[in-house]
């Protein structure tokens, strides 16, 4: 893994989060996207070096809405940079963790992604992105 590539923050209203987080960091979100399949909108914020994610949930089912229900507003996930996704799964399979989806989806912000469940991390949802290469 070569660095955290972004956090990732479950909120009920991402319209007001959105103003909040650029009081709180002293810049604009740089990106807003919806992710259909995942029922959720998102915006990201760049500050330095560092990435937060906002996730807000589109339908009542989504994972988000299940974690708003679940836990409230809050860190949802922790997401890690990584070269190569496959050798990367593979890898943590290899090491015992439980993967969430075995094959990479494509995500927010121009990413391949898949998720190792909590139970196995102390109880942190980790992401992997891999950047979507252009052809």
């Amino acid at each position: 893994m070569d660095k955290i590539e972004h956090i990732g923050i479950a909120v009920k209203n991402i319209g007001e989060s959105n103003k909040l987080f650029a009081k709180l960091l002293g810049v604009e979100p740089y990106k807003m996207e919806e992710v259909a399949l995942e029922g959720v909108r998102t915006s990201f914020f760049q500050s330095g070096p560092n990435k937060v994610e906002l996730l807000e949930a589109t339908t009542l089912d989504s994972p988000i809405a299940k974690f708003l229900d679940r836990k409230g507003e809050g860190i949802h996930h922790i997401a890690f940079a990584v070269e190569d996704i496959e050798s990367e799964l593979q890898r943590l399979k290899k090491e015992g963790f439980r993967i969430l989806n075995e094959t990479p989806k494509k995500g927010a912000d121009n990413k391949l992604v898949a998720f190792l469940h909590p139970k196995g991390t102390n109880g942190v949802l980790v992401e992997l992105c891999q950047e979507i290469k252009e052809e």
